[in-house]
């Protein structure tokens, strides 16, 4: 068995090959001896999903290469599947999705696709989401989409899709196909790591 010992809280002067260093947050060096901050997984703070017609997760680090976004009891006062929306700090970008969402063989095989955001099947007041949702980005500012989740005791969801971000990606928006559909229970949140 091996054990870490941090023997400083600061940085070391010059770094040296393999090194691991402490101050407050993890540093590595690689072989040209040069220093870079070894990113650790980051949960933002969950969102009660109970009004409004969107939630907004903003200050996601240029660091980011994954977010994953979680639901759970998440029910619409409509028929409007859900939709996930991305980009840079200005704002969320609403056109040049590839997106596609279906329910499992119990449903019929039901689908939607969209082109303004990453879809979530949900066509009905009474289904109540519980799911995972995860970007990641494949080069430059292109980011791939994959969604599982359930929506009834007989029913899940799968979904799939991309996108290209006119520049670094920033901020996550969840919302309905139709925008106008309110949030009237569950909860929220996102994880994001380097």
């Amino acid at each position: 068995m091996s054990i870490l010992v941090l023997t400083s809280d600061t940085l070391i002067g010059t770094p040296a090959t393999g090194n691991l260093e402490y101050n407050g947050q993890f540093f590595g060096t690689d072989s040209n001896a040069s220093r870079a901050q070894l990113q650790r997984i980051v949960r933002a703070t969950a969102v009660a999903a109970t009004s409004g017609t969107s939630i907004d997760f903003t200050d996601i680090p240029a660091w980011a290469e994954r977010i994953t976004v979680m639901y759970s009891g998440l029910s619409t006062s409509g028929t409007s599947s859900l939709l996930i929306q991305i980009g840079p700090t200005s704002a969320v970008e609403t056109t040049g999705y590839l997106s596609t969402a279906i329910t499992s063989a119990a449903a019929g095989n039901a689908a939607v696709s969209s082109t303004a955001g990453f879809a979530i099947f949900q066509d009905s007041a009474a289904y109540t989401s519980q799911g995972i949702a995860t970007i990641v980005n494949i080069n430059s500012n292109i980011w791939v989409f994959s969604q599982t989740g359930r929506i009834t005791s007989t029913n899940a969801t799968f979904g799939s899709g991309d996108k290209t971000v006119a520049s670094t990606l920033s901020r996550v928006r969840l919302t309905t196909v139709n925008g106008t559909d309110t949030f009237d229970a569950g909860s929220v949140n996102i994880i994001y790591e380097g």
